[in-house]
């Protein structure tokens, strides 16, 4: 028998006593593989998922992150090898094994590379069933803590990822779009750059709009001239930021008029869009398309690319080439959707071939809710958005198959019809104010047969709470409180977001979600605290664990101040001020140089409209906490942003003179009131006067403002001591006039914002009269006579006999 050597006999010793020590770290030794690199070359060998599925489930317990993204790719690279009609992404998604490799990815997201990490973000998007995926929210809150990082191109796949989620005006997105900012100078991939100008263009400032227009053109000669790609999103970057830059343009149309083997139905349909968008004129290009689409009219065969074909050839073709489209459009108007007869409706227009006819013939051949809710919106969008009779059958004859989304789409068309046509309103209104009425009664209907909040949020995600018809939103309100017990961690951000645009008051939705919070608080994601607490702000109330509530958000908020985004964190210091809550660590996180900074940043690259918000929330927080949190010793800062904000302010409407007349009146002079007065740290007072100890009114010592115009300031910004300037026992008062936005739509409880300002005047030695309009047009006060009473009895005190 052969002798085993003398050195193996070792090697076999040392590694069994190295088992015996270390029996974990053995395990480890064992089972690990020497190199990933076998399985890797074996995965590449499948040639289809079976195969892949099958390598996952023999090999699972020992598959690297590295060997995990590959499986990702593989998958993802199969699937676009398919044409259309062989992509089966729904088998995939729904194997056992699938769900075996989504389990691994969550388990070693964090140990990938970044590369594989954005790559797996990506494919796991493609395959996701779910519109929250936790495996995608957890890839993109780690991509989030590695972004500054992140190389240009890798930064452009995320924000393209970021994209597919409509996630453009998100703070993430921000971020990024500071990282390209910063980083523009040394930026020579015009590829990648053209994906994130695109993904960043709705959060940027004009000045690096154009900044980016300069660094494209710069760099446009070095791009291979076959980019078609590259030159269609720089065009659409224009369109975005509304731009019509020539010389850029004309660079893209080159490489567009080089390149016209290249361009299909697709391409050259957006390419012409963007140029309609832009006003740019290209006669080249214009007559290319034509002969090549002209060309396609016999071989579109199937609604989905005729309808692209007449979209886009209609507006440029001749009259023959018109024939031809419209002699199609015949023989398949009845295979047509709601939203493909919509385009069509809209492509005519641009042939100026405006037939209402066309869509109405289309609106007697549907019957999906969908389709009649899409075409009855095209109706209510033309020039004379009239329905005749045939029109509202349809309707009604579909109305027990609407969801509420579509309910809600109905109502806003047929009040859209009922304020603009004059022209048939005394046949027609009466029908259509009985549509509402069964609109009402389908909607009130599908709410009571709702039997659990799943199945009731699926229909109400979409509908904004701001524009759901008012006879449907109560119903609405009782069918989500019967749910109450439902609402948890999942849905109680969305549910939360939708009872904010309402404005509907319902303590008992509120107690539930500040219920929520306090208790799931760390199955919450911190980022969303502030849609939480929104509703808590906008509708001025405080649930009975208050302190608990705000505390325990906070507190889940206080170890992400340092990378919360600053958009953010203005808003939720605001809303958090608007409640009379003001965490000092918060705060301070807010008003300091580095965070100023940091914001001024970020709003040098928002657009104008979004910047001046955040710096009004920025002003808005800054006089709450002078006013309210003096003892922070946090500086009031923002007088010249107010000096610039309320140029505008003081011409009185015919209304407000009607008020100002008679509080003259009723205070002895003109000279003994004000209108438009601006407070210290910038509130406008809509009426101010002053009155004695023995309530007599004290005129202002000069007054020369003619009616309709702004008075000057009558106290200095920063008066820290507000009486300093009345005489002893004297109060100044100030009548606020409020109108129906500032309460709750359910009952007359003060908004928070409005709840704020009261405060505020009071703290600066007010007493706040405040007068609503339900009030003041009441049948009580419909007399001059009754309203001089009433307001000599909130300004005197006075109750006539």
């Amino acid at each position: 028998m052969k002798k085993t050597p003398v050195f193996l006999d070792s090697l076999v010793t040392d590694m069994l006593r190295l088992r015996a020590i270390c029996p974990f770290s053995w395990r480890v030794f064992q089972f690990r593989p020497i190199s990933c690199e076998p399985l890797i070359i074996q995965m590449n060998k499948c040639t289809d998922e079976e195969q892949i599925f099958d390598f996952i489930e023999r090999n699972k317990a020992i598959l690297s992150e590295k060997q995990v993204g590959c499986a990702f790719d593989m998958l993802w690279k199969l699937q676009k090898q398919k044409t259309s009609l062989l992509k089966n992404v729904e088998d995939v998604r729904d194997h056992p094994q699938f769900l075996t490799l989504h389990n691994l990815a969550t388990n070693k997201f964090k140990l990938m590379n970044d590369d594989t990490l954005v790559n797996v973000l990506h494919i796991t998007q493609q395959f996701a069933g779910e519109s929250h995926d936790p495996l995608v929210e957890a890839l993109v809150t780690e991509a989030w803590r590695r972004l500054e990082r992140f190389d240009i191109k890798l930064l452009s796949e995320f924000s393209s990822c970021l994209a597919d989620q409509h996630l453009y005006f998100s703070p993430l997105m921000g971020k990024i779009a500071d990282i390209v900012h910063r980083n523009l100078e040394t930026t020579q991939d015009l590829s990648s750059l053209s994906v994130l100008m695109v993904n960043i263009s709705s959060l940027i400032s004009r000045h690096f709009q154009q900044q980016l227009v300069n660094k494209t053109e710069l760099l446009f000669d070095t791009t291979d001239s076959s980019e078609v790609n590259v030159a269609t999103r720089i065009t659409r970057f224009l369109r975005n930021i509304k731009y019509c830059y020539q010389p850029l343009l004309e660079k893209c149309n080159n490489v567009f008029l080089s390149n016209v083997d290249q361009l299909d139905l697709d391409s050259i349909s957006k390419i012409l869009r963007l140029y309609k968008f832009l006003q740019f004129n290209s006669f080249e290009f214009i007559m290319m398309a034509k002969k090549k689409l002209t060309e396609m009219i016999p071989l579109c065969n199937h609604p989905a690319s005729f309808v692209k074909l007449f979209v886009t050839l209609g507006p440029i073709a001749g009259p023959e080439e018109k024939k031809q489209l419209k002699s199609t459009l015949l023989l398949m108007s009845e295979d047509l959707t709601g939203e493909q007869a919509l385009a069509v409706l809209r492509a005519m227009e641009d042939m100026e071939s405006r037939n209402s006819h066309l869509i109405k013939s289309y609106l007697k051949i549907s019957f999906i809710p969908t389709e009649v809710s899409f075409l009855v919106y095209a109706i209510s969008l033309l020039p004379s958005p009239h329905l005749d009779e045939v029109g509202i059958s349809r309707i009604e004859a579909v109305l027990p198959q609407c969801d509420l989304n579509n309910l809600s789409s109905f109502a806003t068309s047929v009040l859209r019809w009922i304020q603009c046509d004059h022209m048939y309103l005394d046949s027609i209104t009466g029908k259509q104010l009985k549509l509402l009425q069964k609109l009402d009664h389908y909607g009130r209907q599908r709410l009571q047969h709702s039997n659990s909040l799943d199945l009731l949020w699926e229909e109400l995600k979409y509908v904004r709470g701001n524009t759901f018809p008012e006879s449907l939103l109560e119903e609405t309100i009782a069918t989500l409180q019967h749910f109450v017990d439902e609402i948890n961690y999942i849905n109680v951000v969305e549910i939360a977001s939708f009872i904010s645009n309402t404005d509907y008051l319902s303590t008992l939705l509120l107690d539930r979600i500040a219920s929520v919070a306090v208790q799931q608080i760390e199955k919450i994601h911190p980022f969303t605290i502030l849609a939480i607490i929104l509703p808590f702000s906008t509708l001025n109330y405080d649930p009975p664990q208050r302190d608990e509530f705000f505390g325990t958000c906070v507190q889940h908020l206080n170890s992400y101040l340092g990378i919360l985004d600053p958009l953010m964190l203005v808003y939720l210091g605001f809303s958090l001020a608007t409640l009379q809550y003001f965490p000092e660590d918060l705060l301070k996180s807010i008003f300091n140089i580095e965070f100023l900074s940091r914001l001024d940043s970020q709003l040098e690259i928002l657009s104008s409209s979004l910047s001046a918000r955040v710096q009004f929330h920025l002003m808005e927080l800054n006089r709450s906490i002078c006013l309210e949190c003096p003892e922070f010793q946090i500086p009031w800062f923002h007088d010249r942003f107010c000096q610039q904000y309320n140029k505008g302010i003081g011409v009185m409407n015919g209304a407000q003179q009607q008020i100002y007349k008679m509080l003259a009146e009723v205070l002895g002079g003109i000279n003994c009131v004000k209108a438009s007065v601006l407070t210290p740290y910038y509130h406008t007072v809509d009426f101010e006067c002053i009155l004695d100890k023995r309530k007599k009114p004290l005129p202002y010592g000069s007054h020369n403002t003619a009616l309709g115009q702004l008075p000057e300031m009558p106290w200095e910004p920063n008066t820290e001591i507000v009486g300093s300037r009345l005489p002893p026992g004297a109060e100044r008062i100030a009548l606020e006039f409020l109108d129906s936005k500032s309460f709750c739509r359910n009952i007359p409880h003060m908004k928070g914002k409005f709840a704020m300002k009261k405060r505020h005047l009071e703290i600066l030695g007010y007493r706040v009269i405040q007068i609503s309009q339900f009030e003041w047009n009441s049948m009580a006060l419909s007399t001059k006579d009754a309203r001089m009473d009433y307001l000599r009895e909130r300004i005197f005190g006075e109750v006539k006999s």
